[in-house]
């Protein structure tokens, strides 16, 4: 049985249906021990980032030889009790890149032009016709240069601007860099150089709390900030007095540090724009990681190796 245990579902899966029983509940993943009771039975786990699959829930999961994750992070998949129990984990990584990218070069194009205080305005009778900022020409920074980061960097090209990233994993003389017109940096040239900054962290002990006070200190008054990583990444505390007192000019954030938010202090702020972890939603991507994720499922149900395993394993011993 392929146990679903969050929001996703596609004809892909409808398909792999005809083949293998497949029990979804999207609302799952918010009550463990129904998912604990319910996985026992189970040869697959579906799931997106709200599903904890934890070691205690892999254990409680004798016959479970795949976890297939809708996304790119994996910070909510225990990757070592997999392993260790002969679980492959697969996901579909980098499919849904160019829709992160598309989202990130259209925030800091609704934050420079302005776009939601405009909106807002017009829609209440005004016609304030202030001046936004171009693009073109100015330096964006790239904090992680893995997939979206990539695919930020290649949209970005036509507007002419200069690349600055940082990535430990990523060499300065990567042959991906030199068609991006992208330069690798240290986190604080980055920092004080870049006009527009991307981020695109995963959430990692070295990762979390990156843009503090000290490091929002760093960068141009004028300068914005767009999060489609990892909400744990930015300190909102000090995002929030750095965006009061002009530190910095805007911030857009697709992620936060806890989803869905409390609504608070930053959800007053006439500069900053905010989205519900949808950078990497689209039909289009959907569709791709759907496909992605039942063509593995299928192998590793029928004896095979996985294709895009992400562990340590790309056959199931169970």
């Amino acid at each position: 049985m392929i146990l679903i245990s969050e929001d996703v579902w596609g004809a892909p899966f409808e398909k792999l249906g005809g083949s293998f029983p497949i029990l979804r509940e999207d609302d799952l993943w918010k009550n463990p021990e129904d998912l604990k009771a319910k996985i026992k039975d189970a040869t697959a786990l579906v799931v997106r980032n709200r599903t904890q699959v934890t070691a205690e829930i892999i254990a409680a999961a004798p016959q479970l030889k795949v976890i297939a994750r809708a996304g790119v992070g994996l910070d909510n998949i225990d990757l070592k009790a997999a392993d260790a129990a002969g679980v492959v984990v697969v996901a579909g990584l980098g499919a849904n890149a160019v829709s992160v990218g598309e989202l990130t070069l259209g925030l800091a194009l609704s934050l420079l032009r302005n776009i939601p205080t405009h909106d807002v305005a017009t829609r209440e009778g005004k016609w304030n016709r202030t001046a936004g900022r171009e693009l073109s020409g100015l330096t964006w920074g790239l904090l992680g240069c893995g997939a979206t980061g990539m695919a930020t960097a290649r949209l970005i090209q036509g507007f002419n601007c200069k690349v600055l990233g940082y990535d430990p994993f990523v060499k300065a003389d990567d042959p991906r860099l030199s068609p991006l017109n992208m330069s690798m940096r240290s986190l604080e040239d980055v920092l004080k150089g870049a006009d527009v900054i991307s981020i695109h962290m995963p959430s990692t002990p070295q990762t979390n709390n990156t843009i503090n006070s000290s490091t929002l200190a760093l960068m141009k008054p004028s300068a914005i900030i767009i999060n489609v990583g990892r909400g744990e990444v930015i300190n909102e505390a000090d995002l929030i007095t750095a965006l009061k007192a002009k530190t910095i000019s805007g911030a857009a954030l697709d992620v936060r540090a806890q989803e869905p938010p409390v609504v608070g202090e930053l959800e007053t702020l006439a500069n900053v724009i905010l989205a519900p972890h949808v950078a990497g939603i689209t039909s289009e991507s959907q569709l791709r990681i759907n496909e992605i994720l039942t063509a593995n499922i299928e192998l590793l149900l029928t004896g095979k190796a996985a294709i895009n395993a992400v562990g340590s394993i790309k056959e199931s011993s169970r």
